[in-house]
């Protein structure tokens, strides 16, 4: 079993955090199950090596069978870049740089993969700013501002309901994230 699971299925619970990769995964089903092929085609890399490809440009060959162009437009890469992003800036404030370092030597020189990317509970400030990047890259992609939306709506629901009963309640009473991010509290 690989690191931030549990035995209940494989799957985190809402103390662990849920891993990127199920996000992005349950996010797609939903707005775009189109592609799952791509979600399923990526699932044979660690995260790190899934980010660097749907991150970089340029025209080398792609084990899926098309370039990063063509895939552009996807809801995978906005999904999958911005929360992996959310994440990994979570995390930062609670694990201590050297520490973070000395972990990577260690897994290069054992030759062992980086444990699966976790999303812990987020604020409902921090939902509001995963909210607003997703709207923003899905829009610099060349998705129509409506769709960005419903995927920024549709990422915020599934981090919030991975995190579970936590201290601050992630959805305000007027939608994810409290809409379009400018409601005050």
């Amino acid at each position: 079993m690989d690191a931030g699971t549990t035995s209940s299925g494989g799957r985190p619970g809402p103390a662990d955090g849920m891993r990127v990769r199920d996000v992005v995964r349950d996010v797609v089903a939903e707005v775009a199950p189109e592609e799952s092929a791509v979600v399923q085609g990526l699932a044979r890399f660690d995260d790190d090596t899934v980010v660097r490809r749907l991150a970089r440009s340029g025209g080398r060959r792609e084990p899926l069978g098309f370039g990063v162009g063509e895939i552009a437009a996807l809801v995978t890469p906005v999904v999958w870049l911005v929360v992996d992003e959310a994440a990994k800036r979570a995390a930062e404030s609670a694990v201590d740089g050297a520490a973070r370092g000395t972990k990577a030597l260690l897994r290069r020189v054992m030759r062992r993969p980086a444990a699966p990317v976790v999303v812990p509970a987020l604020t409902r400030e921090q939902l509001r700013e995963v909210r607003q990047q997703v709207r923003e890259t899905a829009e610099q992609r060349g998705l129509e501002p409506e769709r960005a939306a419903a995927i920024a709506d549709a990422v915020v629901v599934r981090m919030a309901l991975a995190a579970g009963d936590g201290d601050e309640p992630p959805l305000d009473a007027d939608g994810p994230a409290g809409g379009d991010g400018a409601t005050a509290e």
